[in-house]
């Protein structure tokens, strides 16, 4: 009756090591790379636009100041027209911007001026 009883045990001790899984880590989403204009943008002086939901904004970063505001369009995957009003000329005016890189977006406004925009993190 020994043997049969230790015969059961190493039996279901064999079953359960079975059912046992690794210790695997969890794997961790990655930041999804950002597509389109969508999000905030940097021009070289430290001015900050902003493109949400067809809605475009350009503020300062010390005093969050509204520069200038208006709206835009995707006219195709990679370029983007703004129509604007600047707060500080009262003037209005189209911006034609090309998505060169996820992270860089260079402009050219009606009246010729060129300006590139570097997407924020």
């Amino acid at each position: 009756m020994k043997i049969r009883t230790l015969l059961v045990l190493l039996g279901a001790s064999a079953a359960l090591a079975a059912c046992t899984t690794s210790q695997r880590p969890i794997p961790v989403a990655a930041t999804p790379v950002p597509t389109g204009v969508e999000g905030s943008w940097a021009d070289p002086n430290g001015i900050i636009s902003t493109f949400q939901a067809g809605t475009f904004t350009t503020r300062t970063t010390d005093s969050n100041q509204l520069l200038a505001s208006g709206t835009y369009v995707n006219t195709s995957p990679s370029l983007v027209e703004i129509n604007m009003t600047s707060l500080v000329r009262k003037t209005q005016s189209k911006v034609n911007c090309a998505l060169v890189t996820q992270s860089q977006l260079n402009c050219t406004s009606d009246a010729g001026s060129q300006f590139t925009l570097t997407r924020r993190m």
